[in-house]
């Protein structure tokens, strides 16, 4: 029988599930799915989504890695917080709990985070559970600051009047109601390529129609005001980026200015016609490179490559600090 596009395979089923308690004591749900022992990834999912949005993702990686995803606080399976728990600090402190809960001490894993999954990453890159278990990173289909700004979600030039309009659009109160054809043409204009599956709109609508009305509101205002800048500088490890040229919600000026400032990217994939949900529009991409930082900086006969890098890091960091000693003698 003819699946319909509307149709979608269930999500994958996880080999454990266990809970994460972050430092205000909330409770994150973390799945992890693949054989004991494999390579390590740890996977952070953005706005109004939650661990189903990987679904493609974790099942082909699973086979012969150790995939970690988790729910964001007030996501999924994850529970609301008070007002007062929703801020970068928070991402940051979810994380590094899902680290230490699902990895062993000193265990290496690859994170991958798109959109507010990659600004958890930066807003985390400073943590000792970070420096601890990051091997190397992926941010996908994010930004650091300006995403009000720079937003395309509303068809007006740049300036005061559309960063008002969108600001009021995105941390609309207004319930999203079910997934309807309607509802998923707006879907597909904010968030996706217009190329864009009808089996893929669907998707992503029902995962974001998903997402509680007071979750949405909330994260919306964080991602507003949005500044990690100093969180990028902080990436002190192998960066890839990964972006799609039709996205909307982050557009493309956001990826190319991550791999400006990052310390260590190591390289830029810019999706051709891709919106802002990459990795359910281009999962095979998203895939691929999440594969090559494992294949690079994870497994035992990429040690080498991760020492030298170390290496580099450090005499860099030793050659700055030589340097502002001496202007401050001067």
């Amino acid at each position: 029988m003819k699946r319909s596009a509307a149709a979608a395979p269930a999500p994958p089923v996880a080999t454990r599930e266990l809970t994460a308690v972050s430092a205000d004591g909330s409770r994150l749900h973390v799945e992890v799915h693949g054989p004991e022992g494999a390579p390590a990834v740890v996977l952070a999912h953005g706005w109004t989504c939650s661990t189903h949005f990987w679904a493609a993702q974790i099942r082909d990686l699973s086979t012969d890695h150790r995939v970690i995803a988790y729910d964001q606080r007030g996501h999924g399976r994850t529970p609301a917080v008070a007002k007062t728990g929703h801020s970068t600090g928070a991402l940051a402190d979810d994380l590094e709990a899902v680290l230490a809960a699902a990895l062993e001490p000193g265990e290496k894993a690859v994170l991958a985070g798109h959109s507010m999954g990659g600004m958890t990453l930066m807003a985390a890159a400073d943590r000792p559970g970070f420096a601890e278990h990051a091997a190397a990173a992926l941010l996908c289909s994010t930004g650091s600051s300006r995403l009000v700004a720079e937003s395309l979600v509303v068809p007006m030039r740049p300036g005061r009047v559309r960063t008002r309009i969108t600001r009021s659009i995105l941390g609309s109160r207004a319930p999203l109601g079910p997934v309807t054809p309607i509802s998923k043409r707006i879907l597909r204009y904010g968030t996706m390529g217009p190329g864009a599956a009808p089996d893929r709109i669907a998707e992503c609508a029902r995962i974001v129609h998903a997402c509680p009305r007071p979750t949405r509101v909330a994260w919306a205002r964080v991602l507003a005001e949005l500044d990690l800048a100093a969180g990028v500088r902080e990436m002190r490890l192998p960066t890839a980026v990964i972006a799609g040229t039709a996205d909307r919600l982050t557009p493309i000026v956001h990826a190319r200015a991550l791999a400006a400032e990052l310390p260590e990217c190591v390289g830029l994939v810019e999706l051709a016609g891709m919106g802002h949900m990459t990795p359910v529009e281009a999962p095979e991409a998203v895939t691929a490179e999440i594969r090559k930082l494992v294949d690079a900086h994870l497994k035992p006969d990429a040690r080498p490559e991760r020492d030298r890098a170390e290496r580099d890091r450090a005499e860099q960091d030793h050659a700055k600090q030589g340097h502002a000693k001496q202007e401050e003698n001067a």
